[in-house]
């Protein structure tokens, strides 16, 4: 156990935030950080808006379903996989790119998802909090045309920065049985270890909502499983250019 292991060990997701503004030396050090991810053949696939206009983020805060700290957080960050700019690159040598594979939208999503978690540990590391914004694409037209994203960017999600005001229990993870295969995938291993995080879970549950509820972790997969959301995904993402073949 060290500082790092500490610090990753210990996430939570932060939803109430102090008034402090985020420093902006800290700030640039928290994007420079994700920057500095692995990324597939160097490619970068990916953007950064910040959004600072008060009245943006009232509107994007209900878009993406009326969570009121996308509005209040000192600091909101969109995360796009963003295969525009390398087209442009590949124009400028005279190739057209040929972005529209489902493998390159994996490259982007990817490359994304962990220049934020590089992010979102660097700001951990200063003593911030975040939380991630599925919601971002709950209405994920309306919110492209928002930010005026052109063609091949998507908003994967968004992040809420901020100074933490408050310290909520620490969520417990599935164990390592459940999600560690040693040579090949082993089915038996996971119903049981399943089983167990069951109980951990209902305990949690019951202390986060004081009593009120003690619903099991396989039980709240199994209505989320049985009830898909966001199907309008697949044909936002092909009008933006992606997964055509």
């Amino acid at each position: 156990m060290n500082d790092t292991i500490r610090l990753l060990q210990n996430h939570r997701s932060i939803r109430k935030f102090l008034t402090t503004p985020v420093e902006r030396d800290k700030l640039d050090a928290i994007l420079q950080s994700g920057q500095m991810a692995s990324t597939s053949s160097n490619m970068q696939a990916y953007s950064i808006i910040g959004i600072e206009d008060a009245e943006l983020r009232k509107q994007l805060a209900s878009l993406c379903g009326n969570q009121i700290y996308v509005e209040q957080c000192p600091v909101f960050l969109v995360w796009c996989a963003d295969l525009h700019r390398l087209s442009a690159v590949a124009a400028l040598h005279g190739t057209e790119a040929q972005a529209d594979t489902t493998e390159y939208f994996v490259i982007a999503t990817v490359d994304t998802a962990l220049a934020a978690q590089n992010a979102a540990i660097a700001a951990e590391s200063l003593g911030l909090g975040v939380v991630y914004i599925g919601g971002i694409r709950n209405r994920i037209s309306e919110v492209a045309d928002l930010l005026q994203l052109p063609e091949r960017v998507y908003p994967v999600f968004g992040m809420c920065l901020g100074y933490p005001d408050q310290a909520p229990v620490l969520r417990p993870r599935l164990p390592l049985a459940a999600v560690y295969h040693q040579d090949a995938y082993r089915i038996d291993s996971e119903l049981p270890a399943v089983a167990e995080y069951d109980e951990t879970t209902r305990e949690y549950m019951t202390a986060r909502s004081q009593g009120r509820t003690s619903r099991s972790w396989s039980e709240q997969m199994a209505e989320k499983m049985g009830n898909p959301s966001r199907l309008h995904m697949q044909s936002f993402l092909t009008k933006k250019g992606f997964l055509k073949r």
